[in-house]
């Protein structure tokens, strides 16, 4: 079987490729890469270095808003994973354009050449930050979409569009939402390794608000696994929850990686709350859970593993600084 896995030179995405690649051929089920990926800040080559020799594996730098390129590349594929989207919030309030432009234009213009090209699945990424934000309970699979940044609404536009190309054209499209990712490779910008590298450089560490905004964390291996569960048996047109299981308010979460570092409270900085900041997320993957999920990875040793993964890399993450 061959993927096209696009943004696979991001955090997630090449964590994907890795995941894949670096199991056992009977594990991986003989499936063959083409990372696809634009290169823009947050790709990184340095990310996909332990498979780039493989003979399972290519990579090809494009664009998924380019419609010609695609129509290259696509054909001879049978499965599609797009990872491929501009993710950071702070950044779509500063320049929404760019989100529109890739996150919708760009995920329509991919599933238009998987159809034309014959693609047998198509998983799209997608976050739970669609939903908005929730006081109480979970959201299940079929709540309502109330996205409330630039980002979350780009990101629920090009769900819809996903979904539609499977009613609208019959085509095998899963969409998977996950919830807070964090594991190594993670670029700099999100809140665990900006965090992280602040206080290995002695500095303090930037918190929102009152510091009680509540998120999910998951590992990123174990959203790995439940993507891959979904591509070999996701039902078409269906969406699936991928959860870790452990809400934290960002409060708790400054306080642990604090603790790390042998710091006190008065290393945070607190700041003004950023515009349309939703409180608390919360996802049930019971569905998911059905078909086998579990994440693997408990959120203590996790933590304490990417830890020490920017610890022992400051070279890879200095790299990324201005």
């Amino acid at each position: 079987m061959r993927a096209l896995v696009t943004g696979a030179a991001g955090f997630i995405g090449s964590a994907f490729v890795r995941n894949i690649l670096l199991n056992s051929a009977a594990e991986s089920g003989g499936l063959e890469i083409t990372a696809f990926d634009a290169l823009t800040y947050a790709g990184n080559m340095a990310n996909l270095a332990s498979v780039a020799k493989r003979p399972e594996f290519t990579f090809v730098r494009g664009d998924i808003t380019d419609a010609g390129h695609l129509a290259e590349v696509l054909p001879g594929h049978d499965v599609v994973v797009n990872f491929a989207a501009e993710t950071h919030v702070d950044r779509s309030i500063d320049d929404p354009s760019v989100f529109a432009r890739t996150n919708v234009l760009g995920t329509q213009t991919l599933l238009q050449a998987a159809h034309r090209a014959g693609v047998k699945r198509f998983v799209h990424v997608s976050t739970d930050e669609v939903y908005g934000s929730i006081d109480e309970g979970a959201w299940t699979e079929s709540s309502p979409l109330d996205p409330n940044s630039p980002y979350a609404a780009s990101k629920a536009a090009a769900d819809h569009l996903a979904l539609a190309y499977h009613r609208t054209y019959g085509m095998h499209v899963c969409v998977t939402r996950c919830s807070n990712n964090y594991g190594p490779y993670q670029y700099p910008e999100k809140v665990i390794p900006r965090f992280l590298t602040l206080l290995m450089d002695g500095q303090k560490i930037p918190l929102y608000g009152d510091g009680e905004n509540v998120r999910d964390w998951l590992h990123v291996d174990d959203h790995c696994a439940g993507i891959r569960l979904v591509l070999d048996r996701g039902e078409p047109g269906e969406v699936y929850h991928i959860g870790g299981g452990t809400e934290l308010p960002n409060r708790e979460l400054a306080r642990l990686l604090l603790d790390e570092f042998d710091r006190t409270d008065q290393a945070i900085e607190w700041i003004p709350d950023r515009p349309g900041h939703d409180r608390r997320y919360s996802i049930d993957d019971s569905k998911l859970r059905a078909l086998g999920y579990r994440p693997r990875v408990p959120f203590d040793e996790g933590l304490r593993s990417t830890v020490t993964w920017y610890r022992e890399n400051a070279s890879w993450w200095k790299a990324l600084l201005p």
